[in-house]
């Protein structure tokens, strides 16, 4: 999945010459926490609320209200803006663009095209969405995890019996983190399942696999089998 599919395209920009004020009212209007700088439509620094803040703190502790409102009208965006900016580019998975901001200790970054020019804003909101998006989770139904052995069709035996049951599957997702060589865990969302099959669906499925634990997001109901291999 690429960010310039999850990216936000309306991105809301400032520049060079615009006074601190005109900032700070643009990030309280559209309720964000960064705005890109420009110059002919590429990026030459980012203004932040902490940018904004440190301003303020710095330049205007023994300035009545007056005085400060005055001051933050004549202070430029080129005086306080960050200029060694991270961007990540617009064919970038999210996978990697979620790692760029977990190094850069930032919360969300330009997205550039092949020119350099500003095409979007990725944040970690946007890729909260993502994760919702690929797991599955907006249709409420239930997630199954699984301990399984990792060889060829393991995870069908899994799902063959779900269809079996009339459920249909929303999403499948696996990993090797933590888990012993010949192993693996799988999780398995499903909707518009028959509650009164789910206790013996899950008893067909154990006898596939280790079940991990049962999580139905309609009903609120958890059933945790083995908290130790999560």
């Amino acid at each position: 999945m690429l960010v310039k599919n999850w990216m936000s395209k309306n991105v809301i920009t400032v520049g060079e010459e615009d006074s601190m004020q005109q900032a700070m009212s643009l990030l309280k209007e559209h309720k964000i926490r960064m705005l890109p700088v420009v110059r002919e439509g590429k990026i030459v620094g980012i203004v932040s609320e902490t940018d904004l803040k440190r301003a303020s703190a710095s330049d205007a502790t023994l300035l009545d209200v007056h005085e400060m409102l005055y001051l933050i009208s004549k202070i430029k965006v080129k005086d306080i803006m960050t200029r060694q900016v991270v961007t990540v580019h617009e064919d970038l998975t999210v996978e990697e663009t979620a790692e760029v901001l977990r190094e850069k200790r930032i919360s969300g970054a330009p997205v550039v095209d092949h020119g350099g020019q500003l095409v979007g804003m990725i944040t970690k909101d946007d890729l909260f969405n993502v994760l919702i998006a690929l797991s599955g989770l907006g249709k409420k139904g239930i997630q199954l995890a699984f301990r399984v052995e990792d060889r060829p069709g393991s995870i069908k035996d899994l799902t063959d019996i779900i269809r079996q049951h009339g459920s249909r599957l929303a999403s499948i997702m696996t990993s090797y983190e933590g888990v012993p060589k010949g192993f693996r865990n799988v999780y398995v969302r499903i909707h518009d399942v028959d509650r009164e099959e789910l206790a013996v669906l899950e008893r067909e499925l154990r006898e596939k696999a280790t079940l991990i634990y049962v999580v139905d997001h309609r009903e609120n109901k958890r059933r945790i089998y083995h908290p130790e291999l999560e």
